[in-house]
């Protein structure tokens, strides 16, 4: 099917409720990824040497800068519809306002990553101040999440916002257990594209790559309109997708196929 016209025919489609898998051919997420800090303390080759050991063909959805409710929602609608578990790296600040839209991403088996408190440029900033916002950030997440405001994160997974990182910045997350996340290619939301050339964007790079760690924006209204496209799309392709959690975390596969 031509993309225009998959994303025409799912852009219009009304959502189904996220706790639904109604389709026997779903996606599904194939299975599950522990990743430890002692042994694989960054990864995503767009900023470092290594990525996280994936077969061809299995990627892992990450997506920044949220919760943002209306686009998140739809979001979260999308992958519920295919079964499919993401990981939500979230601005602290954004994660205090919504709180219930932190628990839902929870509750709804995904997994939640921090992203700094109000997205700076971190090596643009000094280290004091760098540190302080991933403190805040993993608070506010927190307390969102748990009720609990602490630094020592549940899921000890951190990108850093535009990538922008230094060497004192990785050594401290490294010594504290903390998974450093890249990219091994993005959607460019960020761009004033239509949904359409998004979606063709991303898919164009994925049959490229053939695997690897994407990044969307959930805030992102393109985004949110081309996901039930891009996982139709990995359906009728092959892709598989891999769930990433802390090492020691036990959850379930949801593949439907």
């Amino acid at each position: 099917m031509a993309l225009g016209a998959l994303l025409a025919g799912l852009i219009g489609a009304s959502p189904l409720q996220a706790a639904e898998c109604p389709r026997k051919d779903a996606l599904g997420t194939s299975r599950v990824l522990s990743v430890d800090a002692k042994t694989t303390p960054r990864v995503g080759l767009k900023s470092f040497p290594q990525t996280l050991p994936l077969a061809d063909r299995e990627v892992v959805l990450t997506f920044d800068d949220g919760p943002n409710p209306p686009t998140t929602s739809r979001v979260l609608a999308a992958l519920a519809q295919e079964c499919v578990r993401a990981t939500f790296f979230l601005i602290g600040l954004h994660a205090s306002q919504h709180p219930d839209m932190v628990k839902r991403i929870a509750r709804e088996g995904h997994t939640i990553g921090h992203h700094t408190f109000s997205h700076p440029f971190m090596a643009r900033i000094p280290l004091d101040k760098a540190k302080s916002e991933i403190d805040r950030g993993m608070a506010a997440d927190e307390m969102a999440l748990k009720g609990a405001s602490t630094t020592t994160p549940s899921t000890p997974f951190f990108r850093f916002p535009y990538f922008e990182s230094t060497p004192a910045l990785l050594d401290l997350l490294q010594s504290r257990g903390i998974v450093v996340f890249g990219a091994d290619l993005w959607a460019s939301d960020w761009t004033e594209i239509t949904p359409e050339q998004e979606l063709k964007l991303v898919t164009e790079r994925l049959a490229a790559a053939g695997k690897g760690i994407i990044l969307f924006h959930d805030p992102k209204a393109r985004t949110a309109a081309i996901m039930p496209a891009f996982l139709q799309y990995l359906r009728e392709n092959g892709y598989r997708v891999v769930h990433i959690v802390p090492a020691g975390t036990a959850q379930k596969t949801t593949d439907a196929r």
